[in-house]
């Protein structure tokens, strides 16, 4: 590991203008002090305070997800993130990231002169600059529901899809549905992506036939149903799959606008069991993500990547909600 006499050596510079550049010291000019960090995020540098057992201070990076009320997405998911934290006396903040956030400064340069032992991300994609810059970088980071291929120090935690997909076609079929739709969320999305295998897996493990008419890609909000609602009707749908929650609450809606009603002409599930989903009309049947459980699970695998325990894949079991949008299909 690189140290701080090392970085002076190779610029050429006295160790104690490294140590100003580190430290974020005022009397040199901001050109030398991005030069010593940057040298020092190539060298593979970490300071003291980056390596110590005792404490740690880390970040949750977050974008596109709503999380400051309990009925949003990422609530839960930095609560049980922060209780770990807790319990290890470990310092965690939140940061919404932003684009200019991410082309101001280098990911590793960031972290390195915040002093952040590592990152849990939230909301990212894969075309995000700082998530493309994880492929090269040495500092342990997790992502939700992304993944970064041949990377020691990166991680992905999420929700097993396959199972928690495989649970609603079961159950579908269990009540006689054949033409079973599936709705799901912004295409160039790994869970999109991830969700839409699930289906069309399940669907051939269970003898049902796949209809193109009844497979649609939307976006993570009500307001997609409209679109793909109409069409998965006048296809002979008697049950819709949803990528979500949000998704499947705007398909209740859009059912009841055609004069139909949930369960008795369509069936309807969704998936995370938000608050939300006990309390539509009718209440939701879903396949669960333990939202908080998934935050401890992030907190784990980053205790792992941080202490060199090289872990690839962290997913949580999927479990089946059921309550009153499902029902046995009526066509014969």
């Amino acid at each position: 590991m690189a140290t701080i006499k090392d970085i002076a050596n190779k610029l050429g510079i006295a160790v104690s203008t490294v140590s100003k550049g580190l430290n974020g010291a005022s009397d040199i000019s901001d050109d030398m002090r991005q030069l010593v960090l940057d040298t020092a995020v190539e060298m593979g540098y970490a300071s003291k305070k980056m390596r110590t057992t005792t404490t740690r201070k880390v970040c949750i990076f977050i974008e596109n997800m709503d999380y400051e009320n309990i009925d949003q997405f990422g609530y839960d998911i930095i609560v049980g993130f922060k209780l770990s934290a807790a319990r290890r006396h470990w310092e965690v903040t939140v940061v919404p990231s932003s684009l200019t956030l991410q082309t101001e400064e280098k990911y590793d340069t960031y972290m390195l002169k915040n002093g952040y032992s590592g990152a849990f991300f939230l909301g990212f994609t894969l075309h995000d600059d700082w998530v493309m810059q994880l492929n090269k970088t040495t500092v342990p980071s997790v992502l939700l529901d992304n993944y970064i291929e041949r990377n020691n120090h990166v991680g992905y935690v999420g929700t097993d899809s396959d199972e928690g997909i495989d649970l609603a076609v079961d159950h579908l079929k269990e009540l006689g549905h054949k033409k079973i739709a599936f709705l799901n969320g912004s295409k160039n999305s790994m869970v999109s992506d991830q969700r839409y295998s699930a289906y069309v897996n399940s669907m051939k493990k269970h003898g049902l036939s796949l209809d193109e008419n009844l497979i649609e890609f939307g976006y993570y909000v009500p307001d997609c149903a409209k679109y793909h609602v109409p069409s998965f009707l006048k296809n002979g749908a008697t049950a819709i799959i949803c990528a979500s929650d949000l998704i499947a609450s705007g398909v209740i809606a859009e059912v009841k606008k055609h004069g139909l009603t949930v369960p008795d002409d369509i069936s309807v599930i969704g998936f995370d069991d938000l608050p939300i989903a006990a309390q539509l009309s009718p209440p939701l049947t879903t396949i669960r993500q333990d939202r908080v459980d998934l935050g401890k699970s992030a907190f784990l695998l980053l205790d792992g990547l941080i202490h060199n325990v090289s872990i690839s894949k962290l997913l949580q079991r999927a479990k089946f909600i059921k309550r009153q949008s499902t029902a046995p299909c009526k066509t014969k």
